[in-house]
């Protein structure tokens, strides 16, 4: 299978205001072109473009092509669940939806501390492993938006799953809020395909700063920054596909272009992206190196650097609406305090090697990622 997936969360659309009034007949183009370049794999969700995404895999995809053309994958929306027989009300509605009698891959949608207690209160993951046994769902696993310390938990106590979909992209891959290698080395690590989200960050990765782009531009000219950051993903080990939520047929032409015969980062490449990645880390908002000083002595337990990343990220990402770094944010808040808990002691300024006025960013993070 190819190591380009067509993500159906941010699909064209004719209004902007309306996540549900999507431009068909453009898709249906971007699909017909996909697949005739030998691409096969679609990823949608329930929830996606207004609880309509799934219709319109029938509408474009399912409809239109034999079963044996495409590899599908939707998600249960642990998030919503709220007793067990939601989760085969659900299931059924999403075959129905999608238009198919069986789901190439099933994912516990987005498990986090509070999505993964909802999935082992309701027996989420014994559900997934009956549906694969009775063949409606080839293969199981779960998309995450959490720390390495939690997913290592849930495999080890779930190892059957097939697939592991985690946020991977340059950029993250040593944060300290998202920890992509972190939760990548332990997916692999029991043995676990992954399948990438968030390759181009929201599109913060193709749309960098002009020094990134001419480091991009003399390596390769011609080249999209969106290819590093794909190829980036994709030449991970153990990589099954990375998803692209492409917004539009010219996006979908330039992925498809470098991913039809994918060629993994030589060393020199790699190199390259490490560049890219540290001009990217230098137009950060807030210049924390992690040193964790000032965590030491604070009176409420505020992770500072992980809250200064998430805030970090989040300014460069370019998505309006639905934020990941909010989703993460909220995940640390739920075993330590908020930034708003901040007393405004000053031991973590007194601390500060950077001599950061760590009390003046805690309160635009609170503005920022506190809802």
């Amino acid at each position: 299978m190819k190591k380009l997936g067509f993500g159906f969360m941010r699909l064209p659309l004719r209004n902007t205001e309306d996540p549900a009034n999507v431009d068909i007949e453009q898709v249906i183009q971007m699909v017909d072109h996909y697949l005739d370049r030998g691409f096969t794999y679609f990823d949608t969700a329930y929830m996606y473009h207004g609880f309509t995404s799934e219709n319109i895999i029938r509408q474009v995809l399912t409809s239109r092509y034999p079963r044996d053309r495409f590899v599908l994958t939707t998600k249960m929306p642990t998030m919503r669940l709220q007793k067990k027989a939601d989760l085969n009300r659900i299931f059924n509605e999403q075959l129905s939806k999608c238009g198919v009698d069986y789901f190439d891959y099933y994912l516990l949608h987005n498990l986090n501390t509070s999505h993964y207690e909802i999935a082992e209160r309701l027996d989420a993951f014994v559900f997934i492993q009956e549906k694969k046994r009775i063949g409606q769902a080839r293969k199981i696993g779960f998309s995450y938006h959490d720390g390495p310390q939690l997913l290592d938990h849930i495999l080890t106590e779930h190892p059957y799953v097939d697939v592991v979909q985690l946020q991977i992209n340059y950029l993250d891959w040593d944060s300290a809020g998202i920890q992509s290698k972190n939760c990548y080395d332990i997916a692999r690590r029991h043995g676990k395909e992954v399948i990438v989200m968030e390759p181009v960050k929201g599109g913060a990765l193709a749309n960098v700063p002009e020094e990134v782009q001419q480091l991009f531009a003399q390596a390769a000219p011609g080249r999209s920054p969106a290819s590093w950051a794909i190829r980036f993903a994709a030449s991970l080990d153990g990589v099954l596909t990375v998803l692209s939520g492409m917004s539009n047929l010219e996006q979908l032409m330039d992925n498809t272009g470098y991913m039809e015969d994918f060629q993994p980062l030589n060393a020199a490449e790699r190199k390259i992206v490490a560049q890219a990645a540290a001009i990217l880390k230098k137009s950060i908002a807030i210049p924390c190196t992690g040193c964790n000083y000032c965590i030491q002595g604070c009176p409420e337990g505020i992770p500072i650097p992980t809250y200064f990343s998430l805030y970090n990220a989040e300014m460069q990402s370019l998505r309006r609406g639905f934020s990941v770094q909010q989703v993460y944010y909220e995940n640390y808040a739920k075993n330590h305090s908020k930034a708003s808990a901040c007393i405004q002691c000053g031991q973590c300024e007194s601390q500060c090697p950077q001599h950061l006025p760590v009390i003046q960013w805690l309160k635009k993070v609170v503005d920022v990622l506190e809802e």
